[in-house]
């Protein structure tokens, strides 16, 4: 994927977001619709729910990075507008495409709506950004993390605070075996992004890869386990050392063996550290989906 096709250039007519009214209503919506999709906000100043809903609709259409538009309109100065579109309510809500109407709503309605409301709309296709996101993470899952560094910054220096591209570069920056780029960057991440789901799972794999790294080489530790089966602290070495070696299956199997057997150990470190291996590998990795499967039939057996 080409790193500079992410940002999409906003359609010919101006601004992603704009006020318009009945007399431009034919150029910024119905002709407009034409070349990209265009949502309409009949909103006033006096309505509560329209404060509410203009904000995260305004947002939305950005996250879209140019595959929508959106227009507003104030229905006190748009009367007759409104009445030809049977707006009883405010907020209400059109989807335009192809210069007609094709969807809409009234009141305000969660995100979660309004962004299966745009998903509709744009009929499958992704936003740049996200198509980026996801260009980048099929590079780090493939092996070839210095790609995927190049793209993940790219993405953070458009977007400095999302959770995926600060993720991406810690996780990229570690798989190149740049250890003081991870140090630099988590010690100037702020509480609450930490907090967020893809870092915090981030951090989880900076924290297990340098405990993995610890644990020593892998024939050692398999001799001390072959002589004493039964011992926690050396079926938990052992995990450690295949995951920093690189054998993730093996480790996820003696991890869970190891909570079979003995699943309290250490405050629970083995079911503890395979939590963190399945954050590391990521939620749709096969070992993480096959691996928590086989995790609940040992907790709730």
């Amino acid at each position: 994927m080409d790193p500079g096709a992410m940002t999409a250039p906003n359609p010919e007519g101006g601004s992603l977001i704009k006020e318009s009214n009945t007399t431009d209503f034919m150029q910024d919506v119905i002709e407009a619709s034409i070349q990209v999709p265009v949502i309409v906000d009949f909103w006033a100043p006096w309505c509560g729910p329209c404060k509410q809903l203009g904000p995260a609709l305004e947002k939305a259409v950005t996250q879209a990075g140019g595959l929508v538009r959106m227009v507003k309109i104030n229905v006190d100065e748009n009367q007759e507008l409104a009445a030809q579109l049977r707006v009883q309510s405010i907020p209400a809500v059109f989807a335009f495409k192809d210069g007609r109407p094709i969807d809409g709503f009234a009141g305000a309605v969660p995100d979660s709506q309004i962004k299966s409301f745009i998903d509709r709309l744009l009929d499958g296709a992704k936003p740049p950004l996200e198509q980026t996101l996801d260009a980048a993470k099929k590079l780090l899952e493939a092996g070839t993390a210095k790609e995927a560094l190049t793209l993940y910054k790219q993405i953070q220096t458009e977007v400095p605070d999302n959770e995926e591209a600060i993720a991406g570069v810690i996780r990229s920056s570690l798989a190149v075996g740049d250890r003081p780029a991870v140090d630099e960057i988590i010690a100037a991440l702020p509480l609450e992004l930490k907090n967020r789901p893809e870092i915090a799972a981030a951090l989880s794999a900076v924290e297990l890869d340098e405990a993995a790294k610890s644990a020593g080489d892998i024939l050692p530790l398999r001799q001390k386990l072959d002589a004493d089966p039964n011992n926690p602290e050396a079926r938990f070495d052992l995990a450690m050392g295949l995951f920093a070696a690189g054998q993730h299956e093996t480790a996820v199997d003696e991890f869970l063996e190891l909570i079979r057997i003995n699943r309290s150990w250490n405050e629970e470190a083995g079911r503890v550290q395979l939590l963190k291996v399945f954050d590391t590998l990521g939620p749709t990795h096969e070992l993480t989906v096959a691996g928590r499967k086989r995790l609940s039939s040992i907790l709730f057996s």
